[in-house]
């Protein structure tokens, strides 16, 4: 019976090895030995969307993981480094995050900054003027005042942010563009899809009227048409004023108030008083994500979530 030989070359070299050689060449994509750019999101809903879009590639940094207001913030070194390493920057824009104006500025020609607030086919909300609703002051001149900053809260912009972002990383990293791409698609397929189920579940609360802490949410809103008022604060890091409070209390009397909603990263108190005598209840609602973990799952969970605590005390 005759022996098995191993196939070599005439040199002795066992032949499998080469195949095996040429088989983790072939398989060894470029993608694979690419550097990733650094990426840095601002908030967690931006940094949510970012990931969704990276999927599979890289994960964005977050600049601001645990801040009571996007108001009042000074940068602290170590997010002021983490800028500094980044290739590509994304963030709302002034009307938000006002305070990261100029440490972009100083980044220009050292990372592509991407203002979300101008990605193309996103739809911009002016700032609430009128009744109870008041703007921060943040204002480019005396009388131009910026767009609400809360654009992700919409769907719609969710998906034209979701866009942008993908444009921007396959300009800093071509090897993987069709990777960004293909993650847009789908996060815009499935975007639309939730969209049109949050009309469904949304509908039996539109004629009821509430009042937020904070004029954070009025893209999700003006989406599913529902009957906000107004806001306690004008700004969240600053307590509304007596005269402020006997106008939301006459109000409250005037429209008879389902629900008044403070957010999380927020004291409760003003709210507790203000519903006292009223019949109203309270509710929390988290437009910013502050008490999510972050990461692409993020963002529809942060929307379930504004749905289900809508619905809780609404309905």
């Amino acid at each position: 019976m005759a022996r098995r030989v191993r196939a070599r070359d005439r040199s002795g070299f066992d032949v499998r090895h080469i195949f095996f050689l040429i088989t983790v060449l072939l398989s060894a994509s470029p993608a694979a030995t690419a550097e990733v750019p650094a990426v840095v999101a601002s908030i967690r809903p931006v940094q949510a969307i970012a990931a969704t879009v990276m999927a599979g590639v890289g994960t964005p940094d977050l600049l601001l993981p645990n801040i009571a207001s996007l108001h009042a913030h000074a940068l602290r070194p170590s997010e002021a480094r983490l800028l500094s390493r980044a290739k590509v920057v994304f963030w709302v824009g002034p009307s938000l995050e006002a305070f990261l104006a100029k440490p972009l500025e100083a980044l220009a020609g050292k990372s592509h900054v991407v203002t979300l607030m101008n990605a193309p086919g996103l739809q911009p909300l002016p700032s609430r003027t009128g009744g109870l609703w008041e703007t921060d002051g943040h204002a480019e001149d005396g009388h131009s005042k910026l767009p609400d900053g809360h654009i992700w809260l919409d769907p719609r912009n969710a998906v034209a942010m979701a866009n942008a972002m993908a444009e921007a990383l396959a300009v800093a990293d071509p090897v993987n563009a069709a990777e960004y791409w293909a993650n847009a698609e789908n996060f815009s397929r499935e975007a639309m899809a939730f969209d049109k189920a949050l009309h469904v579940r949304l509908t039996p609360i539109r004629e009821k009227p509430f009042l937020v802490f904070h004029d954070a949410t009025q893209y999700f809103e003006a989406r599913y048409r529902l009957a906000a008022l107004g806001s306690v604060s004008v700004t969240p890091d600053q307590p509304p004023g007596a005269r402020r409070l006997a106008a939301i209390q006459e109000r409250l009397r005037e429209v008879g108030a389902v629900c008044i909603f403070s957010e999380p990263q927020f004291e409760p108190r003003t709210v507790q008083m203000l519903v006292e005598g009223s019949g109203a209840h309270t509710g929390v609602l988290d437009p910013e994500g502050a008490t999510l973990k972050d990461g692409s799952g993020l963002y529809f969970t942060l929307m379930r979530n504004l749905a289900d605590e809508l619905l809780r005390c609404l309905a």
